[in-house]
């Protein structure tokens, strides 16, 4: 006899073995057992084959009594077996049947199919066992599907600059552009916006994966917004735009990595100094939230509409997708500061009362 391979053909099996085993032993048993016990019954002595009182064996009726109960068994264990090997076959395929499903789902996901569920169905265990598989199905789904969206967005984002380096390029060669500075400052300016691109890139690969350390000690937050500031303020200047800081005071240190929290402020300071038209007015709060130091940066721009709050922090986001971005940064700042923020255990958010009404973006750092 070959023996099964499949799970379901193993477990039948098993039950099998059990109900063979169980019916040699009740044979057995019963063929031993029985006489004794008949003969107790109609007072033959304490042993059956003795005749009452004692007398010569009945071995007549011993033999036919032997004869009878085990052509009854045989037939009794005939009828079992059937019965227990449908019972046996139709509990196989009621306990196969979810693993068989989880079976062929995890091959298809693997085919590339994240779509594929299976039925929460069943026995506690297997139901619970489809639960968490549904859930690691989902989780890679939603992996796939970010990875799509950031080839599509990568590749848009490396389209413009080229095909316009491409295009200076060609007019070069041809002579139809004539070799002077400005044509050379616009091909180093998209030079610099994919450089800065696969910088932002490899930051944020950085940031997802875990891949870095902060330096936290106790810092103060004014000193650290002065810096950004500083740095900022020519080109607000430049702009027509009043830039200045408000702290309220005694303001803890924060136990933070300076030259972090200086990134995410200089990100959010840019962002507003590039979404506010002239006359504007930029100004960067601190404040004292108990536990936490909260920093705002709050604008007079363009505002945001309500159903882009709270899409504004994933990677290259626009609120106006049909302009493509021919300027400012690479569409991942947002996105970097978020993770900067959570890494130190705060959060950041954004709130605008709409468009044409200015941007208020907040975060919070533990305080020291």
């Amino acid at each position: 006899m070959t023996v099964p391979r499949t799970l379901g053909g193993r477990l039948f099996l098993s039950y099998v073995v059990v109900i063979l085993v169980g019916l040699v032993v009740l044979i057995i048993s019963a063929s031993l057992v029985a006489p004794r016990q008949f003969s107790r019954q109609i007072g033959w002595g304490p042993r059956f084959g003795q005749g009452p009182g004692g007398g010569p064996p009945a071995t007549g009726l011993d033999r036919l009594f032997r004869s009878g109960l085990i052509t009854s068994l045989l037939y009794s264990s005939a009828a079992a077996i059937l019965a227990a090997g449908a019972a046996s076959l139709l509990l196989t395929r009621r306990l196969v049947r979810p693993i068989v499903r989880l079976a062929d789902a995890s091959r298809r996901i693997a085919e590339g199919h994240y779509a594929e569920r299976v039925p929460a169905q069943g026995p506690a265990e297997m139901t619970a066992l489809a639960a968490a598989f549904n859930t690691m199905a989902e989780a890679l789904e939603d992996t796939e599907t970010r990875r799509r969206e950031l080839l599509a967005d990568v590749a848009h984002e490396l389209r413009t600059p080229l095909a316009t380096i491409g295009g200076y390029m060609e007019g070069l060669t041809d002579q139809t552009l004539a070799p002077e500075p400005e044509v050379f400052l616009r091909l180093s300016g998209d030079v610099r916006r994919l450089q800065r691109l696969v910088s932002d890139l490899e930051e944020l690969s950085r940031l997802e994966a875990a891949a870095f350390e902060l330096k936290l000690s106790p810092v103060a937050a004014e000193a650290v917004i002065e810096a950004a500031v500083a740095r900022l303020r020519p080109q607000a200047e430049d702009k027509g735009l009043e830039l200045r800081v408000q702290t309220t005071s005694p303001l803890p240190p924060a136990r933070i990595d300076p030259d972090r929290v200086q990134q995410v402020l200089l990100n959010l300071i840019g962002n507003a100094i590039q979404y506010t038209p002239p006359p504007g007015r930029i100004t960067v709060r601190a404040q004292r939230r108990g536990a936490w130091v909260q920093i705002d940066v709050a604008d007079t721009g363009t505002g945001i509409a309500p159903e882009h709050l709270p899409h504004i922090f994933e990677r290259f986001y626009r609120v106006d997708r049909s302009r493509a971005r021919t300027g400012g940064g690479s569409g991942l700042g947002l996105t970097i500061a978020r993770h900067l923020v959570d890494a130190h255990g705060g959060r950041i958010w954004v709130e605008s009362p709409g468009p044409g009404r200015g941007a208020t973006f907040s975060f919070t750092l533990p305080a020291a």
